[in-house]
């Protein structure tokens, strides 16, 4: 019997039953003694659109049953060399952003303590930005992987400064994002003026639009990637709506010409080789996502990051 928890096999109970957890994982009520963790952060008061993220974590760890512990691709092997568990959801306060916001942060703070990964089920996207807070705390300002539709990087939202799209500038404004090594991928749609994504340049982040990316591998933009970043802490962030709606419909901002899911997948399995420190998997609806297909496309974007973590053994 391995030391590592392992997934619950198909062959050893049916994968519509056994227990409801990220790829039918152990649970555990912290962080101690794991390499990584999935977390979900079931909330949506931060959404501007459409709800339903709430129910992302839930119906992300439902669609996981169907994944296997070892990656044909990649040859990665992640239960082989790495303690994981599912150690649950964040207990928000569903009524109060700001109390929230405090509260993922906190218990982020305890995750890191126990030098453990965290992978994130979402969720909407504020809640990157109490991650990113404790992130800093721990391994002082990150290098961000960001993977969206959206630069999310307004000033404010109906007046007020924490919402599902500010968390990248109030993220920028607190020194939390080390200073270069910022990329944004997929962002693309319409918007309020000619320099939307002009704020983003000039904080010195890389802006790598959807219709750069059309037609094309991303291999050689990650190549990039990795060298821009070098051997510092990266977190990444990875909005379900930089997908396009053709394979992940189920999200509340929908935005028409995204990314491929095989793009995707360049973009996650082409961080291999960072020094990782935490990534999230954000934006699921599942009230919009009637097939199951979008939390499938979140489950397997989230076990290829678990793939790309320090230490994950590979084969031959």
């Amino acid at each position: 019997m391995s030391e590592f928890n392992q997934p619950l096999g198909g062959n050893s109970m049916p994968r519509f039953a056994g227990p409801a957890t990220m790829m039918r994982l152990p649970t555990q009520e912290n962080a101690a003694r794991l390499d990584a963790a999935f977390i979900g952060i079931p909330m949506d008061i931060g959404t501007s659109n459409r709800p339903g993220t709430r129910l992302g974590p839930r119906q992300i760890r439902d669609e996981s049953r169907m994944l296997r512990p070892y990656n044909m691709a990649t040859r990665a092997a992640p239960f082989e060399s790495l303690q994981v568990a599912d150690i649950g959801d964040v207990p928000i306060n569903t009524f109060n952003l700001l109390k929230s916001v405090d509260i993922i942060t906190a218990f982020y703070d305890d995750v890191l303590q126990h030098n453990c990964i965290p992978l994130t089920l979402g969720g909407e996207h504020t809640v990157t930005l109490p991650i990113l807070r404790a992130m800093a705390k721990k391994h002082g300002p990150v290098g961000l992987i960001h993977i969206d539709a959206h630069a999310d990087v307004n000033e404010h939202m109906f007046g007020e400064r924490i919402a599902h799209g500010t968390p990248f500038r109030r993220a920028q404004e607190e020194g939390l994002l080390a200073q270069g090594k910022v990329v944004q991928i997929g962002l693309r749609g319409t918007g309020y003026a000619p320099e939307d994504f002009d704020w983003c340049r000039e904080q010195g982040f890389r802006v790598v639009t959807a219709e750069e990316c059309w037609y094309r591998s991303l291999a050689p933009l990650m190549q990039q990637v990795r060298e821009q970043m070098g051997d510092i802490p990266v977190y990444i962030s990875f909005d379900i709506d930089g997908l396009d709606p053709s394979v992940a419909p189920g999200t509340g901002t929908v935005e028409m010409g995204g990314l491929t899911s095989t793009q995707g997948l360049e973009i996650v399995r082409g961080a291999a080789g960072l020094n990782i420190v935490g990534g999230d998997l954000v934006e699921v609806s599942p009230p919009y996502d009637p097939s199951g297909n979008t939390a499938l496309m979140g489950a397997t974007l989230l076990y290829e990051m678990l793939c790309v973590l320090p230490g994950v053994k590979r084969g031959d």
